[in-house]
């Protein structure tokens, strides 16, 4: 059995972070999202993957390598632009063989692995077989409406009039019945190859599509709320660990890691929160589920329910939370005369300013 992990999207959502890094490397608890799915992938036995990527193929070919760092072998596929999860499989249909296969989208992270959902495939080997989680809004998601022995009966991509609660968790199963299904596909509103047409067609056509309900944690780590909330699930399962210098005036509370390298001066760490290799916090507060990444520097702030990544600077503005910030930023006070915000914002930023 061989995975599809899916890293080619653009990561709108995310912008502007996402305008200079992929969106599948966005640190949760200093660790990639991408980073977790092949963990999962590799517990699961399975060691072939192939990892589909786009206009950031080289950054994540520099983050994942080969893939033995995870014990697996990786081989890159070039999609030229992002044009659906069926056009996905039908551009690494060669690589793919024969082979059954799971498909993970690198952006979606699920506590607890798919290492029972993939034993379960092979034994039971139906044609295709998805996962699914109930949302109280389920229109941003492919919904699947089961019949009432809990069987697979319609699929929709993103409906405005939803048919159920039930929203296709980032992860699929395929035997080799698949490619013929993605080539009957054509483009749907949005312009894309829809897994979930090539789905409905395996259903028309009688085929075996299964459906497994996860009661675990599941995000789609697409925007920043979500990205936050998933560093806050992480951090939750915090061991604590101080590898680097905490000195005698500073405090760390409960579950906090403090890298090798990192220094804490006269600060007070309060976890579950994280700090990263080579990272100074000095005359400042750290709060719960904050993760910052290596190389940074925190003085006379106080920063909560955040994530920092690397080489950022953060002096002297008070208070910070529910933010990400990302790699080599600078954050300082503005002048406070005259009364006036001076911004440099990436395109479709969001700001909230306290007048």
């Amino acid at each position: 059995m061989k995975a599809l992990v899916l890293s080619g999207g653009a990561g709108t959502r995310l912008r502007p972070i996402t305008h200079t890094s992929a969106k599948q490397l966005v640190p949760v608890a200093n660790k990639a999202v991408l980073f977790y799915g092949l963990e999962s992938i590799a517990a699961a036995g399975i060691t072939e993957v192939g990892v589909i990527v786009g206009d950031t193929a080289r950054e994540i070919q520099d983050a994942v390598g080969d893939g033995s760092a995870f014990g697996l072998n990786v081989t890159y596929i070039p999609q030229e632009r992002p044009l659906g999860l069926a056009h996905a499989v039908l551009v690494a249909r060669d690589w793919l063989g024969d082979d059954d296969f799971v498909m993970y989208l690198g952006d979606n992270f699920i506590v607890g692995g798919i290492t029972g959902v993939v034993d379960a495939f092979r034994r039971t080997r139906p044609d295709a077989q998805i996962l699914l989680t109930r949302v109280k809004d389920p229109r941003p998601y492919g919904v699947a409406e089961l019949d009432p022995d809990g069987r697979v009966v319609g699929l929709e991509e993103k409906p405005r009039h939803p048919r159920s609660d039930l929203a296709l968790v980032g992860v699929y199963l395929f035997t080799p019945v698949i490619h013929d299904a993605v080539r009957e596909v054509t483009p749907s509103w949005r312009g894309e190859l829809e897994i979930t047409h090539a789905l409905q067609h395996l259903i028309d056509a009688h085929a075996d599509v299964r459906s497994t309900v996860i009661e675990g944690y599941w995000k789609d780590t697409g925007n920043v709320a979500d990205m936050l909330e998933v560093n806050r699930t992480v951090l939750e399962g915090l061991t604590r660990r101080i590898d680097g210098e905490v000195d005698e005036r500073s405090q760390t509370v409960g579950r906090v890691v403090v890298e090798e390298g990192a220094r804490i001066v006269n600060s007070r760490i309060v976890g579950p929160a994280v700090v990263g290799s080579g990272t100074v916090v000095e005359d400042s507060y750290v709060g719960p589920f904050t993760s910052i990444a290596e190389n940074c520097h925190v003085a006379d702030s106080e920063l909560e329910f955040s994530i920092v990544l690397r080489d950022s600077s953060i002096h002297g503005v008070g208070r910070i939370e529910s933010s990400l910030i990302g790699r080599h930023v600078e954050v300082t006070p503005a002048p406070s005369v005259p009364s006036a915000h001076r911004l440099v914002l990436g395109d479709h930023s969001k700001v909230q300013i306290h007048t």
